[in-house]
C-alpha cells in the first residue's frame, strides 16, 4: 500500500491515522474548555519555557533515540539544513510509529518508555512551536504535519471554545492536532522534521542555536555518529571515532578534539524515585558520563573546549568548574534548566565522584593527572558538591606516582599504600630537585614533576603533606650514602632553598661527608676543597674537610669556608701552633710537619711575615740539625749571610728545606736572604718599642723629644730595617747599596709621620736615623761628614762623605749639607780640633751659630785669637768681649771671634768668660772736657757734644786708648782719633761707624802695630 493511501488509517499496528487523533482531542476539547485550557497552557510553557532555546538538542535527541531502536544497530547519523527560512532535521534510526505520533500529539506522555531511551517525557518536541507554526515530520513510514492556522480554524468550530481562543488572542495548541503528510524524507534519511520558520527573529534564534553545536553533543548523544550543519549551502560535519581505552575523537572539519571517556549506569533502587513523577519512576536506571579533553599523548588538556554546564543528557543550567564533561541522569525540575535537589541528586553524585576518579586514575600516570583535581571556588551549589565528593573519593584513591630510589635504603612505598601509586593522604611532595636522592630515604615520596604551579595548589587540595626543611633534615641524619648522593642532595637543596637566612635556618644540622669517612652534622665549620691539605695542617687546625664528591657551593652558603691558604693562614689555631713550634721542637716534636703544611699555605697563598710577622717564630730545621724559629735562619747562599758577623744570631737553613720548598717560601716566613723588615700599622711614642730592634728604645726617645713629649704620641705606618747591628764594618759599602735599592729604599728615605697633640710632624725614620749614628761610610758616621757641595763653613770642619750613595740618600743618612744639619755638640769639638785648619771668618760664624745652638755639654778646648793667631787653648784662657773698650782686659787670654750681640750667649755655650757684662772698672787717670769735633758730630748724628781727654788714659791699672762708662766717653791724648771713632760708634749704639772713623784716625796718627791688631780684633765683633 502506497503511503498516501494510508495517511488516515490504523490499518496495521504501526500505522497512524491523523484524522482520528483530530477527532479524540476537538472531542475532550468539546466536553471540557478547561482541557483545552491546559494544552494550550502546557504547549506554551515548553515552547517558550523549559525548551525555549533547546530546540537543536531535542532535535538531536530524537534523532539518537531512533538510532538506538533501528534493528541494525548502526550508529545514527543527524543532518540540521537551514535555507531559504527552512530548518530540516534529517536522521537515520528507526522511523516515526504510530506511538511516536500519539506522544508527539499527547505533550505530556512519552512513548520512550524502555531503559536505553533517552527522552523521558515527551515533551522535547514542544520545542518546534518556539520557532514554527507548521511543523512537519517526514519519514518512511508516512509523515505527519501542523499548523497553527488550520488547528485555529478546526478548535473555532468546537462549540465554547471560540470566547476562550479570542481571549488567548487566537492562539491554540499547535500539536495537538496533526494532518498527514505524505512528503518522503530527504534521500538516505529515515525521518526529517521541517520547520518553517515563523519570522526573522526565529531563524536568527535557529542560526544561533546551529553554530552553538559543538562536540559535547556527540558526546551527550552516543548513538549519533555524524552531525552535519548546513547554513545556506555552508556544511560543518562533526563526526565521533571511538578508539581503543574509551578514547574518542570528535572530528569538527579540520579540528579534532580527543575525549578520554567513562560511562557508568545500573539500576536505582526504588527509595530513590520515591519524589519522582510516574514516567520517571517506570525507569529505574542511573547512568553517568565523564569526558575528559586529552591531548594526542592522551594526557588530560586541564581546559574545557565546551560549555561547562551539567548535561542531563540536555545542557542544564548548572554551572560546572570542572575540566571535564559531565552527562548524567540528574532528576530535574519542571523547568528542566536545573538539577533537583534530593536523594537521587545526591547518589548521582556520589557516582559521579567514583567515576571521576575511575577516570582520573586511568588516564597516564603522569602529573598531569593532576589537572583534573578541584581547584579553586565552585562555579554553584552542584559543583561544590561534585567537588566535596571528589575530593573525598580522590584522598582514598592510589592515583599519584612514588618516586623509585635509584638504591632503596627503606620502603619508597609506606605501609598501606596501593600497590603501583600513593593515596594523597599517604604522599609526601618535595621539590622536584630533592625527589630522586631522597626517594630511599623518605617514604612516600612523589616522582619528580608533581610539583609546582598548578600542581601545588592541587597536591594543596588533597592534603598531600609537604615536609618542611627541618624534618628532610632528620630524615637526612641516619642516612648511609656515598659523597656524590650527598652532592645530588645539595643540588636539590640548593634549588629547592628558601631565600632568607631565617627560612634556612633548619640546615644547619644537614650532614656533610668528610674526607676522613665521618659525617659532620652540620656545615659550619667545615672546609671545601682542603684534599690537598697537608695532613700537618689538618692535624694543626683539627681541619674537618669536606669531601670532594660532595662539595657544593651550598654548603659555603651555609657556613663551610675554602680551603684558602691565606685564610687557613689566618686560622688562631694555626698561629698558636706556629709561635709553639719552637718549644715543641725543642721537646722533641718533629719541625718539618708543621713546617711543610706552614710553607705549603705561604706558598700557595703569597702571603708574607711582613704582614704576618709571626711567620718568622714557624721552628724550621738548621743545617746544624737543631730548630731554629724562621727568623733567626738564613739561607745558605742569601745575601745577608755574607754580610753579618760570624758570631751573629744566626743559624744556617737545612739545604734539604730549601731544595724542597725554594727560596722564596722560606724567605716568606722570615728566613733571611736579604734583610728583614718590621712593619706596623701604628706605633706608639710611649715605650721601649716593640720589634727588638737595635736602640729602638733611643729613636723613640729622640722622637718623643723632637714633638715635646705629647702623651697621645703615635707613629702612622711604622717600618724599619733590622738586624743592621749584625752587619760587618768591611761590608758596609755593598750594605748600603742593597738599602739603596728599590725595596729596602724607602725604609731609609721617608719620614715617619708623628701624629701629636693634633698635629702631624715628619721626622727621620728609624733606619736612616741608626745608619746616621754608626760608622757606616768609610768608617765614619755619615752625620759626621759633608756632602762636597754642602756650606762653604762645613768645609774645613767636617770631611768629605765618599761616593757610594746618589745626594737623596746621603741626605736621608744624616750627611751635612748645611751647618744647620750638624749637630752643636760635634760642632764644637770639631772647631776646639787643633787638626782642623780653619780660617778667622769660618771660626767667628760658627761661633756665632753655637751661641744660637749651644752643645749640651760645654767643649773641653776653644779656638780663640791670642797673639795675631787662632789658638786652641782650654775654656778657662779664653774670653768673650761683650763690649769692644774690654779688650784690653784679656790679659793674655784667648779672645773668641763672634758678633757683639751674640758675645754673651756664646761665653755661656762655651763656658768662656764674657768681659764687660759682669764687674766694671774705675776709670783711675784725671782728664779734661773736650768739645767733640764738629766734622764727627756730623757723621754720627746723636754724638755727645763733649769727651773727657786723658793724658794717659788709665782705667783698672791699664793704659787704654778709650773708655765709655756710665754715658761718659773718656779717650787717651795719644789716640784721641782712634779713642773718639771707636767711642763714639760705641757710644751711638752703631759700631760699624767705627772702620770710617778709625781710617781717619790712621791717617791723621801714625799708629803702632799693636793698635792696628787691636783694631782687628775689635772688627772681629762686628
Amino acid at each position: 500500500m502506497s503511503r498516501a493511501g494510508a495517511a488516515d488509517r490504523f490499518d496495521t499496528a504501526d500505522r497512524f491515522d491523523t484524522a482520528e487523533l483530530r477527532r479524540r482531542v476537538l472531542a475532550g476539547w468539546a466536553g471540557s474548555v478547561s482541557r483545552f485550557r491546559e494544552d494550550a497552557n502546557s504547549e506554551e510553557d515548553h515552547a517558550l519555557g523549559g525548551y525555549r532555546d533547546r530546540l537543536v538538542v531535542e532535535l538531536a535527541q530524537n534523532a539518537a533515540d531512533a538510532a538506538r531502536r533501528a534493528s541494525d544497530g548502526t550508529a545514527g547519523a543527524l543532518r540540521l539544513t537551514l535555507a531559504d527560512g527552512v530548518l530540516v532535521a534529517a536522521n537515520t534510526g528507526a522511523p516515526l510509529d504510530r506511538p511516536g505520533v500519539e506522544s508527539l500529539v499527547s505533550l505530556r506522555a512519552s512513548a520512550k518508555r524502555g531503559p536505553g531511551t533517552i527522552g523521558r517525557f515527551g515533551v522535547g518536541f514542544a520545542a518546534v512551536v518556539a520557532v514554527s507554526d507548521q511543523p512537519a515530520i517526514r519519514s518512511t513510514t508516512g509523515g505527519v504535519r501542523w499548523s497553527a492556522a488550520e488547528s485555529r480554524r478546526a478548535a473555532e468550530a468546537v462549540p465554547g471554545l471560540r470566547a476562550e481562543i479570542d481571549a488567548r488572542g487566537g492562539g491554540v495548541p499547535l500539536l495537538r492536532l496533526p494532518w498527514p503528510d505524505d512528503t518522503p524524507p530527504p534521500a538516505g534519511f529515515d525521518t526529517a522534521v521541517v520547520l518553517p520558520l515563523r519570522d526573522g527573529d526565529a531563524e536568527r534564534a535557529v542560526r544561533e542555536m546551529l553554530g552553538g553545536v559543538d562536540p559535547g553533543l556527540l558526546l551527550a548523544l552516543p548513538d549519533l555518529a555524524t552531525v552535519e550543519v548546513e547554513i545556506d549551502g555552508r556544511v560543518r560535519r562533526l563526526h565521533a571515532a571511538v578508539g581503543p581505552d574509551t578514547l574518542v575523537e570528535i572530528h569538527d572539519g579540520p579540528e579534532v578534539t580527543r575525549w578520554r571517556v567513562r560511562r557508568g549506569g545500573g539500576e536505582l533502587a526504588p527509595g530513590l524515585l520515591e519524589q519522582r513523577p510516574v514516567e520517571e519512576r517506570w525507569r529505574p536506571v542511573w547512568n553517568v558520563t565523564w569526558a575528559v579533553p586529552v591531548d594526542s599523548a592522551g594526557e588530560p588538556s586541564g581546559r574545557l573546549p565546551v560549555d561547562g554546564v551539567a548535561r542531563a543528557p540536555t545542557p542544564t543550567d548548572e554551572p560546572l568548574g570542572l575540566p571535564a564533561l559531565l552527562i548524567a541522569s540528574f532528576p530535574l525540575d519542571p523547568s528542566r534548566r536545573h538539577v533537583a535537589p534530593g536523594p537521587l541528586r545526591d547518589f548521582l553524585v556520589a557516582r559521579a565522584a567514583e567515576g571521576y576518579a575511575a577516570v582520573l586514575g586511568e588516564l597516564p600516570a603522569l602529573p598531569s593527572r593532576l589537572r583534573l583535581v578541584p581547584t579553586g571556588p565552585a562555579a554553584g551549589e552542584l559543583d561544590a558538591e561534585l567537588r566535596r565528593a571528589i575530593l573525598a573519593e580522590l584522598a582514598g584513591t592510589a592515583f599519584l606516582v612514588p618516586a623509585v630510589p635509584a638504591v632503596p635504603a627503606v620502603p619508597a612505598v609506606p605501609a598501606g599504600a596501593a600497590e603501583g601509586g600513593l593515596r594523597p593522604s599517604e604522599a609526601i611532595a618535595l621539590d622536584d630537585a630533592l625527589v630522586q636522592p631522597l626517594a630511599g630515604v623518605i617514604g612516600g615520596l612523589l616522582e619528580a614533576g608533581w610539583t609546582g604551579g598548578d600542581g601545588d595548589r592541587a597536591l594543596a587540595v588533597l592534603g598531600v603533606r609537604r615536609p618542611g626543611l627541618a624534618e628532610v633534615v632528620d630524615a637526612l641524619a641516619g642516612a648511609d650514602r656515598p659523597p656524590d648522593w650527598w652532592f645530588a642532595v645539595y643540588v636539590g637543596l640548593d634549588t629547592a632553598l628558601p631565600p632568607t637566612p631565617a627560612e634556612r635556618e633548619p640546615l644547619a644540622g644537614l650532614p656533610v661527608p668528610l674526607t676522613d669517612g665521618r659525617l659532620a652534622r652540620g656545615p659550619r665549620g667545615l672546609v671545601l676543597g682542603g684534599e690537598g691539605l697537608a695532613p700537618a695542617v689538618v692535624e694543626a687546625l683539627d681541619l674537618r674537610v669536606v669531601h670532594p664528591a660532595a662539595a657544593h657551593p651550598l654548603l659555603r652558603a651555609l657556613g663551610a669556608s675554602d680551603a684558602d691558604p691565606a685564610r687557613l693562614l689566618d686560622e688562631p689555631r694555626l698561629r698558636a701552633a706556629v709561635e709553639a713550634s719552637f718549644d715543641a721542637a725543642l721537646d722533641g716534636a718533629d719541625p718539618n710537619l708543621l713546617a711543610d703544611a706552614v710553607l705549603g699555605l705561604v706558598a700557595a697563598s703569597g702571603a708574607t711575615f711582613a704582614d704576618r710577622p709571626w711567620l718568622s717564630e714557624l721552628a724550621l730545621p738548621g743545617a746544624d740539625g737543631e730548630p731554629y724559629p724562621a727568623g733567626e735562619l738564613l739561607l745558605p747562599d742569601g745575601v745577608l749571610a755574607g754580610l753579618v758577623e760570624d758570631d751573629a744570631p744566626f743559624g744556617r737553613v737545612d739545604v734539604s728545606l730549601v731544595e724542597r720548598w725554594g727560596r722564596d717560601a722560606l724567605a716568606a716566613v722570615g728566613v733571611l736572604d736579604g734583610f728583614a723588615t718590621v712593619a706596623d700599622a701604628e706605633l706608639s711614642l710611649d715605650g721601649p718599642g716593640e720589634h727588638d730592634l737595635d736602640a729602638e728604645a733611643g729613636w723613640l726617645a729622640w722622637l718623643r723629644d723632637s714633638v715635646g713629649a705629647a702623651d697621645d704620641a703615635v707613629i702612622a705606618e711604622f717600618g724599619a730595617v733590622r738586624d743592621l747591628e749584625l752587619v760587618r764594618a768591611d761590608v758596609w759599602p755593598r750594605v748600603l747599596e742593597l738599602l739603596g735599592g728599590s725595596r729596602l729604599r724607602a725604609l731609609v728615605v721617608e719620614p715617619v709621620h708623628v701624629l701629636a697633640g693634633g698635629r702631624r710632624y715628619p721626622r727621620v725614620p728609624y733606619t736612616a736615623w741608626w745608619l746616621a749614628r754608626h760608622p757606616v761610610l768609610d768608617g765614619a758616621r755619615p752625620d759626621r761628614l759633608r756632602a762636597a757641595d754642602a756650606d762653604p763653613e762645613l768645609h774645613g770642619l767636617y770631611d768629605p762623605a765618599p761616593p757610594l750613595v746618589d745626594a737623596e740618600f746621603a741626605a736621608a743618612l744624616g750627611v751635612l749639607r748645611s751647618l744647620d744639619d750638624a749637630d752643636p755638640d760635634d760642632v764644637a769639638a770639631r772647631l776646639a780640633d787643633p787638626a782642623r785648619v780653619l780660617d778667622r771668618r769660618i771660626v767667628r760664624t760658627l761661633h756665632g751659630w753655637l751661641a744660637e745652638r749651644p752643645p749640651q755639654r760645654p767643649p773641653g778646648q776653644v779656638r780663640g785669637v791670642r797673639g795675631g793667631r787662632l789658638d786652641v787653648v782650654p775654656p778657662g784662657d779664653a774670653v768673650v768681649l761683650a763690649a769692644p773698650d774690654r779688650a784690653p782686659f784679656a790679659d793674655g787670654r784667648a779672645v773668641l771671634p763672634c758678633r757683639l750681640e751674640v758675645g754673651a750667649a756664646l761665653g755661656a755655650a762655651l763656658g768662656v768668660q764674657v768681659l764687660g757684662l759682669r764687674g766694671d772698672h774705675p776709670v783711675e787717670s784725671v782728664g779734661s772736657d773736650r768739645d767733640v769735633p764738629g766734622l764727627l758730630r756730623d757723621l754720627v748724628p746723636g754724638l755727645p757734644t763733649s769727651y773727657v781727654e786723658h793724658t794717659p788714659l788709665r782705667v783698672g791699672g791699664r793704659t787704654v786708648p778709650w773708655w765709655f762708662a756710665d754715658g761718659v766717653l773718656h779717650v787717651d791724648a795719644g789716640h784721641r782719633m782712634i779713642g773718639l771713632g771707636r767711642g763714639a760708634a760705641w757710644a751711638v749704639g752703631d759700631w760699624t761707624l767705627r772702620a770710617v772713623l778709625t781710617e781717619a784716625a790712621l791717617l791723621a796718627d801714625d799708629a803702632p802695630v799693636e793698635l792696628v791688631e787691636r783694631l782687628r780684633t775689635e772688627t772681629d765683633l762686628d
